[in-house]
């Protein structure tokens, strides 16, 4: 990643291809060329796409969109919605010829809306994970729905023993259940219980607010990854982990 000037104290950030310091990009529906105009910006900033919820069923051009993605470096993956939508409806060989059909490498296993045993979960994750790279989700879309600390914790260490590549915490693109509460605020002392026993780097925060990112930087630095960004927004994420936006602006400066 290469800056177009040299400005003293910023945080050392990770190089591509990352394990920490992502940036997770929801794609809700770009066209072709709204998402080659999104790459010609952000393509230094940006580690891995989620083509929303069920979006892809209905985007044109998606053969083309993927291999666009793919070739910029990009993991690109269909949203968790879609995989429990194929796995409801009992079609779940039908979602692994999907991957095959869109040459897809990246596969998200969820259960934010089917009740599914973590057993059932884990064995979707070891099945799928002699295909592609698999990143799971916890946590539930009902906001109703609290998940105690310890099953957080459990759920996310029985996954990445399972073969996930990256563990997300639910937030939903709205950052208003799972890690957070329906205000927005960060569930803090969830959070914080979860990082005692599961590695940092292997943990990819939902916090599409500013606030949320804000938080999640200020106490776990530049290279926190974190996810369900909108495209307009990647290049102002990446001011905040440089520490040049008024909110972060003394987080990396010497003391």
């Amino acid at each position: 990643m290469s800056l177009n000037y040299t400005l003293s104290q910023l945080p050392e950030r990770a190089v591509k291809p990352r394990e920490s310091g992502i940036t997770m990009v929801m794609d809700k529906g770009l066209s072709l060329l709204q998402a080659e105009d999104f790459l010609s910006n952000c393509s230094d900033y940006t580690d891995i796409i989620k083509l929303g919820f069920g979006t892809s069923i209905a985007t044109p051009k998606l053969q083309e969109k993927i291999k666009l993605y793919q070739d910029a470096g990009m993991a690109v993956y269909f949203g968790g919605t879609l995989f429990e939508a194929f796995v409801i409806r009992n079609q779940f060989d039908d979602f692994v010829k999907l991957l095959e059909k869109y040459g897809v490498k990246h596969a998200e296993v969820s259960d934010g809306s089917i009740n599914i045993s973590q057993d059932e979960k884990c064995d979707y994750i070891h099945k799928l994970s002699k295909y592609v790279t698999v990143i799971s989700e916890v946590g539930s879309k009902d906001a109703e729905k609290i998940i105690p600390p310890y099953e957080w914790i459990d759920m996310m260490q029985a996954e990445l023993e399972a073969g996930v590549w990256k563990v997300i915490a639910e937030a939903r693109e709205s950052g208003t259940v799972g890690i957070f509460r329906g205000t927005g605020e960060v569930r803090s002392g969830l959070v914080a219980e979860i990082i005692r026993k599961v590695p940092l780097d292997k943990i990819i925060w939902e916090a599409p607010q500013k606030a949320q990112q804000v938080w999640f930087m200020k106490l776990y630095g530049a290279n926190v990854n974190l996810g369900n960004i909108a495209p307009s927004e990647v290049i102002p994420l990446e001011t905040l982990r440089l520490g040049l936006r008024g909110d972060s602006f003394d987080f990396f400066l010497d003391k």
